[in-house]
């Protein structure tokens, strides 16, 4: 007997969405960093699609286990960099290494939407990767100036991608419950 396993990409973008649309409604001005982003970098942004990109392992998903492990690990080593200098576990990073650090993922995510494209997915999951590579490239560039505005405009362009996550999970989730009904 074959073992099914659930489509985990709802937990995954919904954990990544949630926890995007928090920390850019920071960037944005509206809202304090405080506990409630940090848990929900370390636990649903992280450990969630973590867990989604394992499901993705079984289901021989390469593109999804890939994706959620690598956003859920990058969730919880942005919470690392922010919470060793607090802690006093380590010097806290310089500007220009935060700068190489959302860079690298921007280029990560940059790779990844490529190969979205290449290979034709939906508009709504290229638009989730389009929106997150310019995401990475503006908090870089905003890092790299220390420009405020560009952090502002990050921030707003962060709640739409995190907004456009949900929105795929959702439609996901819809769409394989009808199909169960």
């Amino acid at each position: 007997m074959e073992l099914k396993i659930a489509n985990p990409a709802p937990l995954g973008l919904f954990g990544f969405g949630i926890t995007t649309v928090l920390l850019n409604l920071h960037n944005a001005g509206i809202i304090n960093l405080g506990t409630m982003i940090l848990a929900m970098g370390i636990f649903y942004g992280g450990l969630a699609q973590i867990i989604a990109g394992i499901m993705d392992f079984k289901k021989n998903n390469t593109f999804g286990a890939l994706a959620f492990t690598s956003y859920g690990l990058f969730w919880e080593s942005l919470v690392f960099l922010l919470l060793m200098s607090k802690w006093g576990w380590w010097a806290p990073q310089d500007k220009l290494g935060i700068v190489f650090y959302l860079l690298m993922w921007g280029i990560f995510t940059f790779l990844l939407w490529i190969v979205l494209y290449k290979t034709k997915h939906g508009a709504d999951i290229q638009f989730v990767f389009i929106t997150l590579w310019i995401l990475f490239f503006l908090l870089a560039f905003g890092d790299f100036t220390g420009s405020t505005a560009i952090k502002t405009v990050a921030g707003w362009e962060g709640i739409l991608c995190g907004a456009s996550a949900m929105y795929v999970a959702f439609k996901t989730l819809l769409t394989e419950s009808m199909a169960q009904a």
